[in-house]
């Protein structure tokens, strides 16, 4: 894929680094403004790195990195790896410890790992609205980092500080492509089914982390980069899970924020995993795109493990999924191998135009005209519903309006039918159709 992808210019990167629970999200999150990484007492629940725009000053600011804490010796999900490879990219370090605990033998350890690295370093001396932080901030100075911020990431306090800090540390970088136009693609499917293997394979780096334990992956991971001219923001999210299969409070934040990426996104890669057949939960997820009004492609994974048999019985359970999502545009391929993965750019491409398609009003009139003639409309009372006026109001998805001489419940048949004439007229495979009826 390396021939026809290649990431954008980023800004100074910047991340931050410490052992596991000392605030590094919730530094992560003050430091961004918004709460973008998963926060919570328990170590580890950060494991992919993720990251966010920090606006720093006036006419500065960076790629902020969260990672996982690095823990020294066995590292069995290469969380490490993950940090390491955060560390490669960055310009800067945020070096972050817990000032109500002091300088432990852990931080030391942790420290002499990245001093390697060679990066320049900050140290950031958390929970530094406590007494304790105070007095034992001075402890510190022994790791032989030069400059020493002391904040709450909890509550802001030397934050505009760090910032500066931060700012005063960065070398001079020219401004990248605005992403703002990029249209965001969210990856999205159960847990364990491919999908950071997928992005892997997009980037063709390790971006996202890999295991073969589901749940891996918690914290939405935004990545910008080209493919045939075009910019696109992908948005790697958390396995979702039936409510009932989510273990412990930061499993349902991943699955919370994972399903808030489909409302980010425009178009939404169903991935699904090719040996299990459409599953119950494909398409529980693939409802809750429809619902909000997403396109959909979807990416069947691990096709190339299947034999004759196993290919029949997942081309048997597609129809279900094929109904609800409007036959959307199917790629099998292989995220593992990279094996048919360029026909998913065309699929994209196809779609997202699709979802942003315009008429002309004539074309719109015309398009409901025929299909008032193909069937007559309902009666209401001994009168028939009429249709005044239409037009298109909107795209992504696109909507269109007709003024009547009465409105038409959601669950009527007739819109029902509009919908399908509207559909088998245009096409749109996997691009939902909105219909608002007026009362003129």
């Amino acid at each position: 894929m390396n021939n026809i992808t290649r990431p954008l210019a980023a800004v100074s990167s910047v991340a931050i680094v410490g052992r596991p629970n000392v605030g590094k999200s919730t530094l992560f999150n003050r430091l961004v403004g918004r709460r973008q990484a998963i926060v919570h007492n328990e170590p580890g629940v950060t494991r992919d790195r993720i990251g966010g725009r920090a606006e720093l000053t006036d006419d500065c600011s960076c790629e902020l990195i969260d990672t996982g804490g690095l823990v020294p010796g066995d590292d069995p999900l290469g969380l490490n790896e993950q940090v390491d490879l955060a560390v490669g990219e960055s310009d800067l370090l945020l070096f972050l410890v817990d000032g109500k605990q002091g300088l432990v033998s852990a931080d030391e350890e942790v420290w002499d790992h990245f001093r390697r690295s060679g990066k320049p370093t900050l140290l950031v001396v958390n929970k530094g609205d406590t007494h304790e932080a105070h007095r034992r901030f001075d402890e510190f100075h022994r790791l032989g980092v030069g400059e020493v911020y002391l904040v709450s990431a909890e509550h802001g306090t030397g934050c505009e500080e760090l910032r500066e800090g931060i700012a005063a540390r960065l070398p001079p970088i020219e401004e990248p492509q605005d992403s703002g136009d990029s249209p965001a693609i969210a990856i999205v499917g159960r847990p364990n089914v491919g999908k950071s293997s997928l992005v892997n394979q997009i980037l063709g780096e390790s971006r996202a982390l890999v295991s073969p334990i589901a749940g891996t992956t918690r914290d939405p991971v935004d990545t910008l980069f080209e493919a045939d001219g075009e910019s696109y923001l992908f948005i790697d999210t958390a396995g979702i899970r039936r409510r009932s299969q989510v273990s412990g409070a930061a499993e349902q934040l991943a699955v919370m924020m994972a399903r808030r990426q489909i409302e980010r996104a425009q178009l939404a890669i169903l991935v699904i995993d090719a040996s299990q057949g459409v599953t119950s939960g494909d398409l529980a997820i693939a409802g809750s795109i429809w619902e909000l009004g997403r396109a959909a492609v979807v990416a069947i994974n691990k096709w190339d493990l299947l034999d004759e048999d196993k290919r029949e019985a997942l081309d048997l359970s597609w129809p279900r999924l094929a109904e609800l999502l409007a036959n959307p545009r199917r790629v099998n391929l292989s995220a593992l191998t990279g094996r048919s993965l360029a026909k998913l750019f065309p699929a994209m491409q196809a779609t997202l135009g699709d979802f942003r398609i315009e008429l002309t009003t004539a074309d719109v009139n015309r398009l409901f005209e025929n299909a008032l003639r193909r069937s007559a409309p309902p009666n209401f009372r001994g009168r028939p519903w009429k249709v005044y006026y239409s037009a298109q109001v909107s795209t992504a998805p696109p909507t269109f309006m007709l003024f009547a001489n009465r409105t038409l419940a959601l669950s009527h048949t007739y819109r029902r039918y509009l919908q399908n004439r509207v559909r088998e007229a245009l096409g749109l495979p996997g691009v939902p159709i909105r219909l608002v009826i007026r009362r003129r």
